[in-house]
């Protein structure tokens, strides 16, 4: 996988973050860039050792500095170059191009949402990894790695990241579920919920599902087909984590759904407020409508008010409206067959 090296004395601008060398054993020590290119010019074929190189620079990573240690395909290179951010693994000859994402995400929406994008090359003997920022699943990786856990190929280095991706996916899932019962457990009580938060919620698991959940299709494809490198452990653990992200996808579409019967259904308890209150207005005014009317009619400064100088004129006056009064409420109020 070699090719052209850099001289010796330029290999201090080698933009490496982190490097690691993994022994037959699939046990890792960090090593720096010099002992990376020096293991990458005569590294033996015949053993299993392996490598993962994770870089920070993208645009250096352009420029083919790692590429005159690493043979990489164009697409991986065309990749870092269109910047796409969403979560897919595809097979290019005989590597793997993976892109993955890691998001803080705050559901209280004081925070802005943050994703962190991970551009990872994976061969028989090389993990090549490009960041945007720091990210969560990279950093727990290298805790695992220091803790002495072990990896036999980078294809195990590959599922253990995508596995945090998907416990990400997971708990992003349960903590907008518990958000929607708590808005049904609000409606069974009767009381009426923001509507917003819900439209924001749905709106961000739209946009984290098409970020995070690679396509099944295209995952269940690889499982089927993998390269050869790939042994059955491996293949095994990948079709697991595609069984997951299947499973999660499956969830946050239903929750999708929910959220947006719940939407619905307070639509639809406000519409039934507003035309109540409504009612109550427009009932309020009909019935004091002919008390309206008789006072504006006596109210006129002309001659010929009938009762003006009877002495129970005001009780006789005020009998008729209570009656009128009467009759618009009953109108109002009576009872329908429909």
């Amino acid at each position: 996988m070699a090719s052209e090296l850099l001289p010796a004395h330029n290999t201090g601008h080698f933009p490496l973050d982190r490097g690691y060398l993994f022994s037959a054993n699939g046990v890792g020590r960090e090593i720096d860039a010099n002992t990376a290119i020096e293991w990458l010019r005569h590294r033996d074929d015949s053993s299993t050792e392996f490598i993962w190189l994770h870089f920070h620079d993208i645009p250096t990573v352009l420029e083919g500095w790692p590429l005159k240690h690493v043979q990489l395909p164009e697409a991986f290179g065309d990749t870092l170059k269109e910047g796409s951010r969403s979560t897919r693994i595809t097979h290019v000859y005989q590597t793997l191009i993976a892109v993955l994402n890691d998001v803080e995400y705050d559901f209280e929406r004081k925070k802005p949402l943050k994703i962190a994008t991970l551009w990872v090359n994976v061969g028989a003997r090389c993990l090549l990894s490009v960041r945007s920022s720091s990210l969560r699943s990279v950093g727990q990786l290298r805790q695992a790695i220091e803790a002495g856990e072990t990896f036999p190929s980078p294809m195990a280095l590959l599922i253990h990241l995508l596995q945090e991706q998907a416990e990400v996916l997971v708990g992003i899932v349960r903590t907008a579920a518990q958000a929607a019962n708590d808005v049904d457990e609000t409606l069974l009580a009767g009381r009426l919920p923001t509507r917003s938060i819900l439209g924001g919620i749905r709106r961000d698991l739209v946009r984290l599902r098409r970020l995070l959940a690679p396509e099944p299709a295209a995952l269940f494809r690889l499982v089927n087909r993998p390269p050869h490198w790939v042994v059955e452990e491996d293949a095994q653990s990948l079709r697991q984590s595609a069984e997951a992200f299947s499973l999660t996808v499956l969830d946050m579409a239903g929750l999708q759904e929910r959220i947006k019967l719940l939407e619905e259904e307070i639509a639809d308890r406000v519409a039934e407020h507003t035309n109540r209150s409504v009612l109550i207005l427009t009932a309020v005014t009909v019935i004091a409508l002919p008390v309206n009317l008789i006072s504006g009619l006596l109210g006129m400064n002309i001659g010929g008010l009938p009762l003006k100088y009877d002495s129970h004129g005001f009780w006789i006056v005020a009998l008729i409206a209570l009656l009128l009064t009467s009759v618009a409420a009953w109108l109002i109020f009576r009872p329908r067959s429909d």
